[in-house]
């Protein structure tokens, strides 16, 4: 039960439908369009659509998508994986030969071709009902017409004025005045505008062949880039097929590698050989849920890449022998200090949707530039801001996430779905770029461990191990007896330079016919029924 007295908001609570996202006229957009006869993927699509004007730094067109579904309520959940590959001519050879030991940010080298638009149009040809105009018509609108900033905008957006600032065409759409728009202000993005337009009537050839291509892969080219129009014309998604786990009596369903959600699938199974009781921010429960993450995150570095292109041991990974093994690992008088080597087979910005309709079609859907307005280059006629997801790539001879031509990068992106006993029962997802397998893990345990609701699970303070040894970050809400005890026992807390990734999830309660849902107090949202 909520406690009244603190400063947070309750859960939303509605009988038809629900869609809870980051930002206020996104959650608006969805209910709108399925009050006009949508369904839930069609909310999905516009309300990303419509972020992609209005929170222009945390994702946009120019970048990836991924995408899990349970249709009219059913635990047969349809996963897509919209990210996009590399140029077909970019090789390790050309990093070697410049000097580079990693992918520098604001460079084409850092752009592979985006996957967003392909995911749209083909889960809305698939699963849609209104006509796909219909469904972009909100974004165009916003972008044409203009959009007033909201507070979690206007902070991250300041925070990349140098970078905007470095790019002519980044310069002059998102520092119109010289500066980011401040709170209050109305923004536009004209050629956004027109480029939405033309994907509403063409489809993927509005974005992947045409004027709109053409101006990607030129002005690409003109900094060095490597890529060519039938890079685009070739790209394609492809639906795949969900990894699963079990954790108290729910299964739990994320997209399979190049995503990290077998990460997060990790961490259940490691949490689950350990009793939860007493308070969730407890020193003993945080130090074995940042071991927990310590060690499946030591095993995505190793093991994570593009299963199209190298042998990732998905069992293995999942298997109940590793699990075990690193269980017994953690030890709750101190930190690990060796994390295993896995030499056997075994905060970024983007936006999260949660859909759910009257006919309990569930969606989960997250789409992403990756660091706030990608790599700030934005090509000109077209308005779309380039992703840079190839900074996820190593630049390591021999690693499997090394870069290749035609190759998907380690993605951080990740949505969740929970079924039980036949059927779905919450779409979720956290951003944050590599806090989100984290993120996940937690979420569920909190709600599914100790009885939370969505919103109270949400609100609780955050914490994520940095790669470097046994530093840990941490919001400043985290009761300091837990951090000096943790910090007895070896971890090195220091405080979060930013607040910590977001979340948005909705529950189906199927007994009531109601559902319930939560959205991140960290950021612009807001959770909304009918």
């Amino acid at each position: 039960m909520r406690n009244f007295e603190k400063p947070t908001r309750s859960v939303a609570v509605s009988r038809q439908a629900m869609a809870a996202t980051s930002h206020p006229s996104a959650t608006l957009t969805a209910l709108q369009i399925m009050e006009a006869g949508g369904n839930a993927m069609d909310a999905a699509i516009a309300a990303s659509a419509v972020q992609c004007a209005v929170e222009p730094g945390s994702t946009g067109i120019g970048g990836d998508c991924f995408v899990l579904f349970a249709p009219e309520g059913s635990d047969k959940v349809v996963a897509y994986n919209g990210s996009g590959r590399t140029p077909a001519a970019l090789t390790l050879d050309w990093f070697t030969e410049r000097g580079l030991t990693e992918v520098p940010r604001q460079s084409p080298a850092a752009v592979t071709i985006p996957g967003a638009i392909d995911a749209w149009v083909q889960l809305h040809t698939d699963h849609g009902r209104l006509p796909f105009a219909d469904v972009l018509a909100p974004a165009i609108r916003f972008a044409a017409e203009g959009y007033a900033i909201t507070p979690r905008v206007h902070r991250d957006w300041s925070l990349e004025e140098g970078l905007l600032a470095a790019d002519p065409t980044a310069a002059r759409i998102f520092l119109p005045a010289g500066r980011a728009p401040k709170i209050g202000e109305v923004h536009r993005q004209p050629e956004l505008a027109e480029t939405l337009k033309r994907i509403a009537v063409d489809g993927r050839d509005g974005f992947y062949t045409g004027p709109v291509a053409e101006d990607m892969v030129s002005y690409l080219r003109s900094h060095g880039g490597l890529h060519t129009m039938e890079d685009f014309a070739t790209a394609r998604g492809a639906y795949v097929t969900p990894v699963t786990t079990d954790f108290r009596g729910y299964t739990i369903h994320e997209c399979p590698p190049n995503g990290q959600g077998i990460v997060a699938l990790l961490i259940l199974n490691i949490l689950s050989r350990f009793e939860a009781k007493g308070d969730p921010q407890s020193p003993d429960r945080l130090h074995i849920e940042i071991e927990a993450t310590r060690l499946a995150y030591a095993a995505r570095d190793v093991w994570l890449a593009d299963p199209d292109k190298v042998d990732v041991p998905v069992e293995e990974f999942l298997s109940e022998a590793l699990a075990d093994r690193l269980a017994g690992m953690i030890d709750l008088r101190r930190a690990l200090t060796d994390l295993p080597p896995f030499d056997m087979p075994l905060h970024r910005d983007t936006v999260y949707i949660s859909v759910v309709d009257r006919d309990r079609n569930a969606v989960s859907f997250i789409n992403s530039v990756f660091d706030s307005f990608g790599t700030g280059l934005v090509a000109p006629r077209s308005g779309v801001v380039l992703h840079n997801r190839g900074q996820s790539f190593s630049l390591k001879p021999g690693h499997r996430n090394v870069v290749a031509p035609l190759k998907r990068p380690l993605h951080t992106i990740i949505p969740g779905m929970v079924t039980r006993a036949g059927r779905v029962e919450m779409p979720f997802g956290v951003m944050g770029g590599y806090y989100q397998a984290m993120g996940h893990a937690h979420l569920i345990s909190k709600v599914f461990d100790y009885g939370m609701d969505l919103q109270e699970a949400i609100d609780l303070p955050r914490l994520i191990p940095k790669s470097d040894g046994t530093q840990v970050e941490a919001e400043h809400t985290l009761p300091a007896a837990a951090a000096d005890e943790l910090r007895r026992r070896g971890f090195a807390i220091v405080p979060a330079e930013d607040p910590i990734g977001g979340a948005q999830a909705i529950r189906i309660d199927w007994e009531n016919g109601t559902l319930t849902g939560g959205s991140e107090s960290r950021k612009d949202g807001i959770a909304l029924g009918l």
